[in-house]
């Protein structure tokens, strides 16, 4: 079984040396045009991969594009960044999470793509029966065809479009609470901090307050200079303290 691997391995390397001898430099750089020129969202068209490949035929597919627009090889300017687009493609596919996000929006479209074809059979009865007739094979034989694979790859993109929208619309609005609550963190860290300057600063003059205060106590009996008190009214006797009305004299 080991031997028989071996050999398949050997037999792939001597296909894509052959393969490498024969592409010309055009080609690579017709090759780093179609990456560049993919959607961005959809790492199976960066591949040229239909949407129910592998995980081997990732591989495969990866090693051969990758190499025909390796920046060693490929003269073209933007070879880099095709080749880097290649490797981010790979890097999706292989993940479990981001293939299953992919394919979960494939199986969407391809159901809304069928609901479409159910509408457009109803009016087509000719094509109608046969769908009957054959038992879903006529279904079938359209979804292999090259137009509903053109379809589908068309509806996709809308999905993934729609998605992509979502998410960075919900990271906006996911940014712009983040903003509102460090704001509001950072008023309240300056109303404490001016309140606890505050505090300091009452804390600070507490002497001088109560010297001041002390001050005012000790000369509070004293008249004030250039106040004017009136004069205290004389009493008939002096040794009483209130005062008394003038008594008449005979």
């Amino acid at each position: 079984m080991g031997e028989t691997n071996h050999a398949a391995t050997v037999d792939d390397d001597l296909l894509l040396k052959n393969f490498f001898a024969e592409v010309s430099e055009v080609q690579r750089d017709n090759e780093v045009l179609r990456i560049l020129s993919c959607f961005k969202l959809n790492p199976f068209e960066y591949l040229n991969l239909p949407f129910d490949s592998s995980i081997d035929d990732v591989k495969k597919q990866y090693r051969k594009l990758s190499l025909m627009v390796h920046p060693d090889k490929c003269k073209h300017p933007q070879a880099k960044e095709a080749f880097g687009a290649l490797a981010k493609a790979q890097q999706l596919l292989l993940d479990q999470n981001e293939r299953d996000y992919l394919l979960s929006q494939v199986n969407s479209a391809k159901e809304e793509l069928r609901a479409k074809r159910k509408k457009q059979l109803k009016k087509d009865t000719a094509s109608k029966i046969k769908s009957l007739v054959e038992e879903g094979k006529y279904d079938k034989q359209y979804e292999q065809s090259e137009e509903f694979q053109q379809e589908l790859k068309v509806k996709v993109r809308e999905l993934l479009t729609e998605q992509e929208w979502r998410r960075r619309k919900m990271q906006m609005r996911i940014s712009e609470e983040e903003g509102r609550l460090k704001r509001d963190e950072e008023e309240q860290k300056e109303m404490w901090k001016r309140k606890r300057e505050h505090e300091e600063e009452w804390e600070g003059t507490r002497e001088q307050r109560v010297s001041s205060w002390r001050d005012f106590m000790k000369g509070g009996k004293k008249n004030k200079k250039g106040e004017i008190r009136p004069p205290k009214l004389k009493t008939e006797d002096p040794n009483k303290s209130y005062v008394q009305r003038p008594v008449k004299r005979g």
